[in-house]
């Protein structure tokens, strides 16, 4: 490319002058001492209102029964919020999917609708026929789920980890059958041994996400919540030991064994990249089996008006609630997995008035649920709630369509949430303790994990799931040459100057975006780094928080490649070593690596956190084409002077790289001298 103009060079020291006064201003800013006062008020109020709620509550609450249960899923959801804040960035993608089989505990609220015809394993009627339903479901959830976290945690593992013994943590499962069956036989209620088994899978269930704060406690965190969901299954089983028949029981140990083997099968066979849409495929099978008992429990009491009128309005209105947000569910997954799986548009539905078809369809469910509940008709209470179920749907359709597929981490992260909370509803329906405690765990997890996505992108989760970008009118395809702003140009570079600059690198930093993950480049990655390591470089990787599909996505793939976990660091971690990298390597990120988020006040994604990558020495940019990311702004990054852009497919490209580099990395490791 031409040499820049005297202007253009102006016009950059200029800019740089004016960052570097910025910088020194907030540098002078954040020394001075500050007075908290400000900042204690505001969280001195936020607690008072807390306070002034909590107390509302007690006032209004229609039974001592229900504040009991508003209690405990308060204080389970403060255990959540602290026991997710405490899961590493990389083991994100195993909590999604570790969460998502123990809200398979939907199976709970199955099991105790569960019946059979008389002299028959199968279902006796349409309540009996969705409570089955519910269990098999359910039971694909669990296996599937626990089957994909083992296999992500084992990705994780280094070849000279010690051995671990998680099996040893099955001895608690033991103990708790030994003492139920030897309970049961001492004529002890069944209530009591079935609460004390309670008590301990909700406490195995909290365990479970706790041990995902690091990769060597994780495989524990495994095993101990499958004990615990084992135990919320037993415990379930154990308070219904009087009513429990042999064909009730064989019905439920079938369904729990083929829902099990067909979720493991699933989790087994799909490959890692397809992770995302596999933990939203599982999603809709929690919103599918929370709908189903919500249905079922009301269903069952339909055939006598004298029951339907007799059941307690929070049975009624959790009814509705878990059916309203259990099809919400389903259908938002459905259409999640869809994008994420290709066989969806992945760009937003863009209806108009699309906020206003938001509030009728909402508006739409409210007065059908209040319907279900307020009448006397068994009939028409169903097809309220059948109604319920529908409206819901198309709502979860809807927004979830809306949202274009860079969101789709926040989705994601967002029906986790949702499918605990629709397990929480089941926990008041059926005046459950475990699915209360269990739903809020996961529903404050799935939030908390939300909130993590939406922070890292400086946007709120109403904006993504309302609102979406406020894109710039450009054209994704463009390919020009210059900065419309500096006039500065980009510089390209081929593949033997860019094999030839990481050769002569001591300092690499490699930053992947979902780039690499869409062309599967992360075992060309992982050999290129491995090559420059035996030439004696020192190799990094800096991952965002929102880069890939789906939280901690790309941490996993770096995994299944091989690159130690070790070497890949978080966005903060990252950029504090930014300056004293001699390369960094950007594969296929756009909008997580761009500057403007920095330098210029006036972008859509002015004040997200990015990697840093302008500030090393050199920027090696390997992207298909000049094209904008989904936010629509233009990347300064690629016109900077250090920056030089190796343009193509991240997988051919990176072949090409790995093939230069390669020959002159053997030559090195095994003479010591450079290569001719």
């Amino acid at each position: 490319p031409p040499p820049p103009s005297p202007e253009a060079l102006a016009a950059q020291a200029e800019q740089k002058a004016l960052s570097e006064k910025r910088a020194a201003e907030a540098a002078a800013e954040a020394a001075k001492p500050k007075d908290k006062f400000g900042e204690q008020m505001s969280s001195a109020g936020t607690t008072a209102m807390a306070a002034a709620a909590a107390v509302a509550m007690g006032i209004t609450a229609p039974t001592t029964a229900f504040m009991a249960m508003l209690t405990k899923f308060s204080l389970a959801s403060i255990c959540g919020y602290q026991t997710v804040l405490g899961v590493t960035h990389a083991l994100h993608s195993p909590l999604m999917s570790v969460t998502n089989a123990i809200s398979g505990l939907t199976v709970v609220g199955g099991i105790a609708l569960a019946g059979t015809a008389p002299g028959s394993v199968l279902p006796g009627n349409l309540a009996q026929w969705l409570a089955a339903v519910a269990v098999l479901v359910s039971a694909v959830n669990i296996g599937g789920g626990f089957t994909i976290t083992g296999r992500m945690l084992d990705l994780f593992k280094r070849p000279d980890d010690p051995k671990e013994h998680n099996y040893l943590f099955y001895l608690p499962g033991l103990v708790m059958a030994a003492g139920a069956a030897a309970g049961l036989s001492a004529g002890i209620a069944p209530s009591l041994v079935s609460g004390g088994i309670t008590l301990m899978a909700c406490a195995l269930c909290i365990a479970s996400i706790g041990c995902l704060s690091h990769q060597s406690t994780a495989g524990t965190g495994t095993t101990l919540g499958v004990v615990g969901v084992g135990a919320g299954v037993g415990a379930t089983l154990v308070g219904m030991s009087h009513s429990l028949t042999s064909t009730m029981l064989a019905q439920v140990g079938g369904l729990c064994a083929l829902g099990g083997a067909i979720g493991a099968w699933i989790a087994k066979s799909i490959k890692i990249t397809e992770l995302p849409q596999m933990v939203a495929a599982f999603h809709s099978l929690v919103g599918l089996a929370a709908a189903a008992t919500s249905v079922a429990s009301v269903l069952a009491h339909a055939s006598d008006p004298m029951a339907l009128a007799h059941l307690d309005g929070m049975h009624k209105f959790t009814a509705v609630l878990g059916d309203w947000i259990g099809a919400l569910t389903l259908t938002g997954s459905a259409v999640a997995f869809g994008k994420l799986h290709g066989i969806m548009d992945s760009s937003p539905l863009a209806l108009p008035g699309k906020n206003l078809i938001n509030m009728a369809l909402t508006a739409a469910s409210v007065y059908c649920g209040y319907m279900a509940m307020t009448t006397a008709v068994p009939g028409q209470a169903i097809n309220m709630l059948y109604a319920v179920a529908g409206i819901a749907g198309v709502l979860g359709y809807h927004l979830t369509a809306s949202i274009g597929g860079a969101d789709m981490p926040v989705v994601v992260t967002l029906l986790n949430s949702y499918s605990g909370y629709a397990l929480c509803a089941e926990g008041f329906m059926l005046h459950s303790d475990l699915l209360t405690v269990v739903g809020a765990l996961i529903g404050s997890s799935g939030a908390i994990l939300s909130w993590i996505m939406c922070k890292a992108m400086n946007r709120s989760l109403s904006n993504v799931i309302f609102g979406g970008i406020s894109q710039s009118p450009v054209n994704k395809h463009i390919t020009d040459v210059c900065d419309v702003k500096t006039h500065l140009c980009h510089q390209e570079i081929d593949v033997a100057a860019a094999s030839e600059m990481l050769r002569d690198a001591s300092k690499v930093i490699i930053v992947p975006g979902y780039g690499m993950a869409v062309a599967g480049a992360q075992h060309t990655v992982a050999t290129l780094s491995t090559l420059l390591k035996d030439k004696g470089a020192e190799i990094k990787y800096g991952v965002h928080p929102v880069a890939g599909r789906m939280p901690g996505q790309l941490n996993v793939l770096l995994a299944e490649a091989g690159v130690p976990y070790d070497d890949v660091f978080e966005m903060d971690e990252v950029n504090e070593m930014m300056e004293d990298a001699d390369v960094v390597l950007v594969v296929g990120a756009n909008d997580t690596v761009n500057s403007a988020a920095v330098e210029d006040p006036n972008s859509v994604i002015a004040g997200m956190p990015v990697i840093e990558v302008w500030k090393a020495k050199h920027v090696i940019f390997m992207k298909r084409s000049m094209a904008v990311g989904y936010a629509g702004a233009d990347n300064p990054v690629f016109y900077k002077q250090n920056t030089s852009m190796l343009l193509g497919d991240a997988k051919k490209t990176m072949d090409s790289v790995v093939a230069a580099v390669a020959p002159h990395c053997r030559v090195v490791c095994e003479t010591g001298a450079p290569a001719s």
